[in-house]
């Protein structure tokens, strides 16, 4: 609060409020570099977002790219699990003819005695 002793006088007035003018011109200074500041900053932030959606960018393409290979990998695999099966189904026969080939001469050594 201002005193209110004394009145004071013109030049103490006119020196008071050259002190407050001044003041005031520092604190706009102040005001004006945080808002240059601040300005630098959000401009390093744009950069980097921009940066980030280059990133994101290329991330969703990779991943586009695995599903893919992961796709062409799966049919393979179908093909393979179908070329396996027919493997096995014809093996089948081979096995038993095989077997029975087998216990045929086991019969005939134990007749024989061999």
């Amino acid at each position: 609060m201002a005193d209110k002793g004394a009145p004071r006088t013109g030049r103490e007035r006119i020196k008071t409020l050259a002190q407050a003018a001044l003041n005031a011109d520092v604190t706009v200074e102040q005001v004006d570099t945080v808002l240059h500041n601040l300005m630098n900053s959000l401009e390093a932030l744009d950069n980097s977002i921009n940066g980030l959606d280059g990133s994101l960018e290329t991330f969703n393409n990779s991943l586009n790219y695995l599903n893919d290979t992961l796709n062409r990998l799966e049919g393979i695999v179908d093909r393979v699990d179908r070329i396996v099966g027919i493997g096995e189904a014809a093996v089948a026969p081979l096995a038993a003819t095989e077997t029975a080939v087998r216990q045929v001469v086991k019969a005939i050594r134990d007749r024989t005695h061999l």
